[in-house]
């Protein structure tokens, strides 16, 4: 059985799609609390499941189990025991390059396609350790409020980022066919991603977008700028809702 922390949209509203959320490495279900309330609010059923557990040596067994796992986490997020469409998979290092990985994978393997992903703080080869708990801190945020969730919490693994991920999964993310409309979200301060590589990435796809979030670092779904990032990634929400039609256009603006 699949371990999740669930947010509910506000009483009475009618749910706007159900959207799971992949930590990255050393991170928690509990580090995404902020970020799951906030689209919560907004009327999406939020559930955040445990990272993927990626095994170099069996690839394959490792997205077969977390295939299992993001199956599992979508079931009953609508009323009478449905799924709440429509379903968004979200993800941030680790987590977003096992997503595109699995959406790869999903159309010769038969795994449940969501109808979008976002891809948050993709990672790009390692370059280097991140050294102590400050220097991964600096890495990770800027933000005070999140540096201590992460230093308070217990079950938040330190050093992680210093774990390579295993290079057929960094080589599939940018070659695999990710069919469905992805988002992704990069700070530009972001010391570990591959920000040419995501730009080429993000052309070449059918329905990709690339954000950069200005001063953000690698957690940029929870540093400094998490009331931004979260609020592009509700508007791509809203937007995949609308079939991928902008809600708004600005035709003036003097900034």
């Amino acid at each position: 059985m699949t371990q999740y922390s669930d947010y509910y949209g506000p009483e009475g509203l009618r749910v706007r799609g159900t959207i799971v959320v992949v930590p990255g490495r050393g991170e928690t279900r509990a580090t995404y609390t902020r970020f799951g309330r906030r689209l919560a609010a907004d009327a999406y059923r939020v559930r955040v499941i445990d990272g993927a557990d990626l095994d170099a040596e069996n690839l394959d067994s490792s997205l077969d189990d977390f295939a299992a796992q993001i199956a599992d986490a979508v079931e009953d997020t609508g009323s009478d025991n449905d799924v709440a469409q429509p379903v968004v998979f979200v993800g941030a290092d680790s987590g977003a390059a096992a997503l595109a990985a699995l959406v790869a994978r999903a159309a010769t393997t038969g795994v449940r396609r969501p109808d979008a992903v976002v891809l948050a703080g993709l990672p790009g080869r390692p370059t280097g350790t991140v050294g102590t708990w400050d220097d991964e801190l600096a890495v990770r945020t800027s933000c005070p409020a999140h540096r201590g969730v992460l230093t308070e919490d217990p079950q938040v693994r330190r050093g992680a980022l210093d774990d390579a991920l295993p290079d057929a999964l960094l080589t599939g993310v940018h070659d695999g066919d990710v069919d469905v409309p992805v988002l992704f979200l990069a700070g530009d301060a972001d010391p570990l991603a591959d920000h040419e590589a995501l730009a080429r990435t993000a052309k070449v796809l059918p329905r990709a977008r690339l954000s950069v979030v200005h001063g953000a670092h690698h957690d940029v779904l929870n540093d400094l700028q998490h009331r931004s990032a979260a609020a592009e990634v509700v508007s791509f929400l809203e937007t995949l809702r609308n079939e991928l039609r902008p809600v708004v256009t600005v035709r003036s603006s003097a900034w």
